[in-house]
């Protein structure tokens, strides 16, 4: 065999052995939308918020390390979990987009109900998603709603995206949308920190309601704790935590305003 070939032939190959050997999970790096109170949000210092606390409250209990980092906007959440950055996002819905590069824990957080927001003083009448046709929306960059209501947008409606949710109000506020479509707890979340109830009322019925989920990078060496962690949330589940933490984080809403 030529010197030449074999040379290619080594370099080629040596990519494919360093993939082969077991990467080491040294600590797991989590992150989350950092504008999804009381799910989870970025204060000006820490990420915080009821995923975070049950994401680490699981791995503490498991006795593996981790590390909260804030990266940004969701969207820059999901392309750092493409890119390897971080290994794991603490809650987000199961999308098949998002399962090309993210495996879910097969036990669900908590329900994540979405709602329609308008300004009080411009709400229309609304029995579901056809309503919402002919009118200008606005969503967060990175955000998916489940149960088909993606498709159903895709599809049928006018929306423009922004990367914080406060936007959107904002522009609620100038009359340059008609709705906003947002988790229900993040959207009173954030109207109750900045005293603007009065202004915005969230629409019935919700636009879905569906489950949210820790997921871990397909790329990350850290994806052999998956198992683990399913029984430690399992537990925390039938032991009523995962809840008790939900409620505590709805509970400190309005300390948010303070």
């Amino acid at each position: 065999m030529p010197i030449l070939f074999r040379c290619i032939l080594f370099l080629a190959l040596v990519p494919l052995a360093a993939l082969s050997q077991e990467k080491e999970c040294r600590k797991v790096v989590i992150s989350a939308d950092s504008d999804y109170a009381p799910l989870q949000w970025y204060d000006g210092k820490h990420l915080t918020g009821a995923s975070i606390e049950i994401a680490t409250s699981a791995l503490t209990t498991l006795g593996i390390p981790y590390e909260v980092r804030y990266v940004g906007p969701f969207h820059r959440v999901l392309k750092s979990a493409q890119t390897g950055e971080i290994d794991m996002i603490s809650s987000l819905k199961d999308t098949p987009e998002r399962r090309e590069y993210l495996i879910y824990t097969n036990v669900a957080l908590f329900a994540n109900p979405i709602a329609i927001f308008v300004a009080r003083e411009r709400s229309f009448s609304y029995s579901g998603w056809n309503d919402l046709m002919g009118k200008k929306g606005g969503v967060t960059l990175g955000n998916q709603f489940g149960n088909g209501f993606d498709e159903f947008l895709k599809g049928n409606l006018q929306v423009e995206a922004e990367q914080k949710a406060y936007m959107n109000f904002k522009k609620l506020e100038l009359h340059r949308i008609d709705y906003l479509i947002t988790g229900y707890y993040s959207g009173i979340a954030y109207l109750t920190a900045s005293g603007q109830n009065d202004k915005f009322v969230a629409l019935k019925p919700y636009v879905s309601e569906s489950d949210n989920f820790i997921a871990i990078a397909k790329s990350s060496p850290c994806i052999r704790h998956l198992k683990a962690l399913n029984l430690q949330l399992d537990t925390m589940r039938r032991e009523g935590k995962l809840k008790l933490i939900l409620d505590k984080h709805i509970a400190l809403l309005p300390k948010r305003a303070n």
